[in-house]
């Protein structure tokens, strides 16, 4: 243990959340962008895609940890992105529990600028948690339910503050894996309620 070991365990909790975020959508939902007829916002196929690649280049150029896996599945289902991301980041998660803590204070090549592994990795947790934020957009925008990632959801019954409780997918990676191979084991969701999901209701105080 060290005094950076909470970014590891961070790290830990976030794959997790990519996980169960990639286990609300479908295969149907592969292709389909934000918009079909622009390109310039990524498919849920590209994005998942996206996610592997570019967290195993950071991972291999910037951080020196590179995985014996495969990065990408074949063929490329949402099963197969979920078992394969589950896989890789894994054996990172490992690599990285065992990084002593003058690991992470040491500079190395961040683009064309020097930065510590500490700064990078940071940058690295945020830029995954970014694309999470488009990911359940993407969810909403079809239809879908969400469980919780941080903390409660419409779906888990509206806002903390009306004590609505946080409710995962699944209780582990293990269940996640186990469930979603066999077509879908998720928690059951009790819904917004009657009250609005939002702090600022139609005809509140401003």
């Amino acid at each position: 243990m060290h005094r950076y070991s909470f970014l590891v365990d961070t790290y830990e909790t976030e794959r997790l959340k990519t996980l169960a975020v990639w286990s609300e959508f479908e295969d149907a939902d592969l292709p389909v962008r934000p918009r079909a007829d622009d390109h310039r916002g990524r498919s849920v196929l590209e994005h998942m895609v996206h996610q592997c690649l570019s967290e195993n280049i950071w991972f291999e150029t910037m951080l020196g940890i590179a995985v014996d896996t495969a990065v990408l599945p074949t063929p490329e289902t949402r099963l197969g992105f979920i078992e394969r991301y589950a896989e890789a980041s894994r054996a990172r998660l490992a690599a990285l529990r065992k990084r002593e803590e003058a690991w992470w204070e040491e500079a190395t090549d961040f683009f064309e600028v020097r930065r510590t592994r500490l700064w990078i990795f940071t940058r690295r947790l945020t830029h995954s948690a970014h694309h999470r934020g488009q990911w359940t957009t993407m969810l909403r925008l079809l239809g879908r339910d969400l469980h919780s990632t941080y903390g409660p959801t419409a779906d888990t019954g509206g806002l903390m503050q009306d004590r609505a409780p946080t409710i995962y997918a699944y209780p582990s990676e293990a269940a996640l894996l186990e469930g979603e191979a066999a077509g879908g084991r998720k928690a059951s969701l009790p819904g917004p309620g009657e009250r609005q999901v939002t702090e600022r209701p139609s005809g509140g105080e401003r």
